[in-house]
């Protein structure tokens, strides 16, 4: 089975954002990259587990504590794993999210990494924060959802 260039391909996803981060809202932006970069993500050597979105002073988006491993078979000209890396959105898409941001106290999370018609893409989430309690209770309502699909499983077994 070969994998056609139009399909998506995952590289990471950010899991531990959707448990710290109630998602208001989701968009897609592209990623300014060098070159071993984009070598290192189709082997997978990425975390985005510390990282964020901030927006700089010219109006621009960067990904801050995003690590990409450097190329094993690099040279010198290797990156620098925890480079801030600029994110690409048209500037009307960035002044919208610089008004919520601005306006509600939401945050700009790193989602997913992925390969979409052969460039690398990111899922960004415009999020707010979730306090411990609310964190408790998701967890809570996820037991109780997977306990009942249990039972309800084992009374049609017979």
């Amino acid at each position: 089975m070969s994998e056609t260039k139009s399909s998506i391909k995952i590289i990471t996803e950010n899991r531990k954002a959707r448990h710290d981060y109630n998602v208001v809202e989701t968009m897609e932006a592209g990623i300014e990259l060098q070159g071993t970069e984009v070598k290192s993500l189709r082997a997978g050597k990425v975390n985005l587990k510390d990282s964020y979105v901030q927006i700089s002073r010219k109006g621009e988006l960067l990904v801050m504590g995003m690590h990409i491993s450097p190329y094993e078979f690099g040279n010198v000209y290797n990156h620098d794993p925890l480079r801030t890396r600029r994110l690409l959105m048209h500037r009307r898409e960035i002044d919208r999210l610089l008004g919520k941001v601005k306006e509600r106290g939401c945050t700009l999370v790193p989602l997913k990494l992925y390969f979409k018609h052969g460039i690398v893409k990111m899922e960004l989430a415009l999020a707010t924060g979730k306090k411990n309690y609310d964190k408790r209770r998701d967890m809570a309502e996820r037991d109780a959802k997977r306990e009942m699909q249990r039972v309800v499983k084992e009374r049609n077994r017979y």
